[in-house]
C-alpha cells in the first residue's frame, strides 16, 4: 500500500511540475511577442522621427540653396543694371561733348566774325557808339570815366558826343563824359569800352568779349534748339 500510495505521489508532484512549467513557459513566450511587438513599434517609430528629421534637413539645405542663387541672382541683375547705366551715362557724356564742341565751333566763328567788324572801322565806330550809349544808361551816373584801348582813343573820342547826346535823349539827363588817357584796356582784346563812376565803386564792362559772353549766355538755349531740337525734358531755360 505504501509503494502504491508514493507513486500517486510521484505522479502529482510530476504533473505539478508540468503544469508550471507549461505556465512558466507561455509567460515567456507572451513576453518575448510582447519585446518583439515593442521592438518593432520603436524601430517603426525610430525610421518615422529619422524620415521626418532628414525630410527637415533636406528641405532646410533646399531653401539655403535656393536663398544664395536667388541672392547670386539679385546681384547679378544689379550689376546688369549698374553696367546699363553706365554705358548709358557714358554715352550720354559723350554725346554732350560732342554737342558742347559743336557749339564751340559756333561760339568761335562768331568771335572771328566779331573780330572782322573791328576791322571795318565804320561799323567799329557805330559799335563803339552803341556801347557808350548803352553803359551809360546802365550807370545813369552825372559824371563817368570811359576806358578804351589805347589804339581807340581817337575813335571812341570821335563818337562820344553822339553817344551821349543818344543817352540824353533817351534818359532825359545830362552826363560829363571823359576817355581815360592814362588807363587803358589790354591791346589784346577785341575791342569796346570800361565805363566808371563813383571813383571806380560803379563799373559797366562792354567790351567785346564781355558783350559776346552775355549774348551767348542767353542765347545758347536757342541755339541749342536750332542745333539738336529742343529737349522735351527740359523745365528751365537760362
Amino acid at each position: 500500500g505504501r509503494w502504491w500510495l508514493g507513486c500517486v505521489r510521484e505522479a502529482v508532484v510530476s504533473t505539478q511540475s508540468t503544469g508550471v512549467e507549461r505556465q512558466i513557459q507561455q509567460m515567456i513566450q507572451f513576453i518575448d511577442h510582447e519585446a518583439d511587438e515593442k521592438e518593432v513599434e520603436i524601430l517603426a517609430k525610430a525610421d518615422e522621427e529619422f524620415n521626418i528629421e532628414k525630410g527637415r534637413l533636406v528641405e532646410q539645405e533646399k531653401q539655403k540653396i535656393r536663398a544664395f542663387y536667388e541672392k547670386k541672382e539679385k546681384n547679378a541683375e544689379l550689376q546688369k543694371k549698374i553696367q546699363m547705366s553706365n554705358l548709358h551715362n557714358q554715352a550720354r557724356l559723350r554725346l554732350l561733348k560732342q554737342r558742347e564742341d559743336h557749339l564751340q565751333v559756333v561760339v568761335d566763328k562768331t568771335t572771328n566774325k566779331l573780330k572782322g567788324q573791328v576791322v571795318d572801322i565804320t561799323k567799329y565806330r557805330e559799335m563803339l557808339q552803341g556801347l557808350i550809349t548803352q553803359g551809360l544808361c546802365q550807370l545813369l551816373e552825372p559824371h563817368v570815366t570811359i576806358q578804351c584801348r589805347q589804339m581807340d582813343i581817337q575813335l571812341v573820342e570821335g563818337v562820344l558826343a553822339a553817344g551821349q547826346a543818344n543817352y540824353t535823349k533817351l534818359s532825359g539827363l545830362d552826363v560829363t563824359v571823359k576817355v581815360d588817357q592814362a588807363n587803358f584796356l589790354p591791346a589784346d582784346i577785341t575791342g569796346g569800352v570800361r565805363l566808371v563812376a563813383k571813383e571806380g565803386r560803379m563799373v559797366v564792362v562792354n567790351t567785346l568779349e564781355a558783350r559776346l559772353e552775355q549774348i551767348i549766355k542767353q542765347k545758347i538755349p536757342e541755339v541749342r534748339s536750332m542745333l539738336y531740337g529742343s529737349n522735351p525734358n527740359r523745365r528751365f531755360f537760362d
